[in-house]
């Protein structure tokens, strides 16, 4: 009986979860507001909404929260900051206060910079902050509702399946609920 219960407090103090990350510095204004930059230079409006009208930086800032291990949660904290601190090694000012053509210039060379990563990358590695930032506007926009429905050609109720049907190129992709 002593065994058992030595052990179960051995085992219960083991399972401790990790330190908590502090997330709330996702959604200071500063930081909500350069997430909608960051999402608006990898998607901008064109004929369709682009990913700041979608309101992107709230929607990384909650899917961080509130999907990521605390591990993720610091790496992509800790990426608002390196690439506030490569804009501006690269152009002596902050990303948000860079032109368009210096956000998508430098966004450019941290996408090969991912590419390159990827490549060498083990699995015991941790993700790359670019690429959450990627994934998460990509996923956020196309989720959304003017993503699904002005970026795609939506079908509220689709039909039967048809896996064989014309495309044009140009068409835009499907999306149903």
């Amino acid at each position: 009986m002593g065994g058992t219960l030595v052990g179960m407090e051995y085992m219960m103090s083991g399972c401790k979860s990790a330190p908590a990350v502090n997330v709330n510095v996702l959604f200071e204004k500063n930081n909500i507001k350069l997430l909608d930059e960051v999402g608006d230079t990898i998607l901008p409006a064109t004929q369709t909404p682009g990913s700041k009208d979608v309101q992107i930086g709230s929607f990384m800032a909650l899917m961080v929260r509130d999907c990521y291990v605390a591990d993720d949660q610091q790496i992509f904290i800790n990426g608002i900051a390196k690439l506030n601190d490569e804009c501006r090694q690269k152009y002596n000012k902050g990303f948000l206060d860079c032109s368009k053509s210096q956000r998508t210039e430098l966004l450019n060379e941290l996408n090969k910079e991912l590419y390159v990563f990827r490549k060498i990358r083990t699995i015991y590695e941790p993700n790359h902050y670019f690429r959450m930032m990627k994934e998460l506007t990509l996923l956020g926009y196309f989720t959304s509702e003017d993503g699904c429905t002005k970026a795609m050609r939506y079908d509220p109720v689709p039909g039967r399946f048809d896996g064989c049907i014309p495309y044009k190129k140009g068409d835009k992709a499907w999306a149903t609920s």
